[in-house]
C-alpha cells in the first residue's frame, strides 16, 4: 500500500464519462486503429478495444478499456466509470466469455474470467501502484469491483 494519504475520490459527471469514451471509440474508428491504443509498460497501463457478444442481442460490442499484463494474460477492472452499474461488457463477458481484444501490437483472442482470492488482490494491488487513490475510487460504489481477466484462447475461426 502506498505511503502517500488517500484523498478523497473525485469523479467527473457522468455526461463527462460518457462523452469521453464515445469520443475515445470515434477516435479509433474513424482512424481505422492507427490511434485509442497504447502499449502497457510496467509502471503504466494501457487501452485497448475489447469487443464482446451482446447477452441478449448477440451482436458484437466494441468499448475501449485500460489493461495491465500480467505474463500472458491481460488485467482490466469493471468499473463503469465507478459508476454502481456494472459495465455491459463485464455482464457480456459472464454470459459469453470468449471475446477479442484489438491492442498497438496485434489482435488477441480471450477469455473472460473474475480474478478471486490471493490473484485478486496481487492483481488490485498491481492497479493500486498505478492510482494511489484506487481504493477510494472503488468506494464509490457499493459492491465490489471485479478484477477481470482476459486469457488467450484459441480462435474458433482459425
Amino acid at each position: 500500500m502506498s505511503d502517500k494519504p488517500t484523498k478523497q475520490a473525485s469523479v467527473p459527471p457522468r455526461w463527462f464519462v460518457r462523452f469521453f469514451w464515445s469520443m475515445h471509440r470515434s477516435l479509433y474508428r474513424i482512424t481505422g486503429g492507427r490511434f485509442g491504443l497504447k502499449r502497457a509498460k510496467p509502471d503504466r497501463w494501457g487501452m485497448a478495444r475489447l469487443t464482446t457478444t451482446g447477452r441478449r442481442t448477440g451482436q458484437q460490442r466494441s468499448v475501449m478499456i485500460g489493461y495491465l499484463e500480467d505474463g500472458p494474460n491481460l488485467v482490466t477492472m469493471a468499473m463503469n466509470g465507478w459508476a454502481e452499474a456494472e459495465p455491459g461488457w463485464w455482464l457480456n463477458l459472464q454470459t459469453h466469455p470468449e471475446a477479442t481484444v484489438d491492442l498497438a501490437d496485434g489482435h488477441r483472442t480471450v477469455r473472460g474470467r473474475a480474478a478471486e482470492g490471493e490473484e485478486r488482490s496481487r492483481l488490485w494491488d498491481r492497479w493500486r501502484e498505478m492510482n494511489d487513490n484506487l481504493d477510494a475510487e472503488a468506494a464509490l460504489r457499493s459492491g465490489e469491483t471485479a478484477v477481470v481477466i482476459l486469457e488467450p484462447w484459441p480462435d474458433p475461426k482459425q
